[in-house]
């Protein structure tokens, strides 16, 4: 249909009109706000990202972001080791095993929804209470990925959910008939072909992980340095800036840090998107 004629075919129909601007609106404005708040954290940070803030040990004088990094690094890694096999075992069991119509499943969808929509900060007071004080584990590193474990789960366990969902149904058949059995076409046919979908809920869940500092404040602490295991206390990257700006001595350094946290969450996003492309077609 040329130019012409779907100008046309608006005039007839204002209400397509008022859409198509209402649609080219929300787009436009949220790519403004994005690059805004990009362009405003690199022009704040950039200029202070000097050599002392990477110093290996943190100290009162270079405020150094390094142990915080590591910090990151390992509570993604640990964090995601956990939940994302449950998550999506989880989601295979609901659309492969669990009949429709189960109320059971209806109830842990139910749950996965209402988890998450709880606040934060509700996760780390629960954190507090059962991993630091009732196990006994202190304010650690591991206290603080099994609170983000929770927090992360329904969302790997529904989007993995909806990406298994997406699989054609007629992949299944075909593999049945091919004399494949039900485990191995899950594994070999329907997991891969859901892998892009599967991905898009493990960066959602990095996100959350990178940037969360309520639920770890009560639960990891805020000791700048990296602690020689599990059982230590050490602060994010998200904690370390928050820190920074709350004591109000080192804005500077918190916004050099909110540029680190950026460009980590870009590297391992685009790091994800290049293995899921492998794997999709492999």
């Amino acid at each position: 249909m040329s130019l012409t004629a779907r100008a046309n075919k608006k005039v007839r129909h204002p209400g397509s009109v008022i859409l198509s601007a209402l649609t080219i609106f929300a787009a436009v404005t949220t790519f403004a706000l994005l690059l805004f708040l990009i362009v405003y954290i690199l022009v704040k940070g950039i200029p202070y990202l000097t050599p002392d803030l990477f110093s290996l040990e943190y100290t009162s004088d270079n405020v150094s972001l390094m142990p915080s990094l590591i910090n990151t690094f390992i509570m993604t890694v640990v964090s995601l080791a956990i939940a994302a096999p449950l998550g999506i075992f989880a989601a295979i069991f609901l659309v492969e095993y669990a009949g429709k119509g189960n109320k059971f499943v209806g109830l842990i969808r139910i749950t996965a929804e209402t988890l998450s929509g709880i606040p934060s900060i509700v996760y780390g007071l629960f954190g507090m209470l059962f991993f630091v004080t009732t196990l006994k584990w202190g304010m650690s590193l591991l206290a603080g990925a099994c609170t983000l474990v929770i927090m992360v789960l329904p969302l790997i366990m529904r989007t993995s959910e909806e990406a298994l969902k997406a699989v054609p149904d007629s992949y299944r058949e075909a593999s049945f008939g091919l004399g494949a059995g039900k485990l191995r076409t899950i594994f070999t046919i329907v997991l891969p072909s859901a892998v892009p979908g599967i991905l898009a809920g493990v960066i959602l869940a990095i996100g959350r992980i990178i940037g969360e500092t309520a639920a770890l404040l009560y639960t990891a602490g805020t000791v700048a340095a990296v602690p020689s295991n599990l059982m230590g206390s050490g602060r994010t990257l998200a904690l370390h800036m928050y820190v920074l700006s709350s004591e109000g001595l080192h804005m500077n350094q918190a916004s050099a840090t909110a540029v680190v946290i950026m460009i980590f969450v870009l590297v391992i996003n685009g790091l994800s998107g290049m293995i899921a492309k492998r794997i999709a077609k492999g």
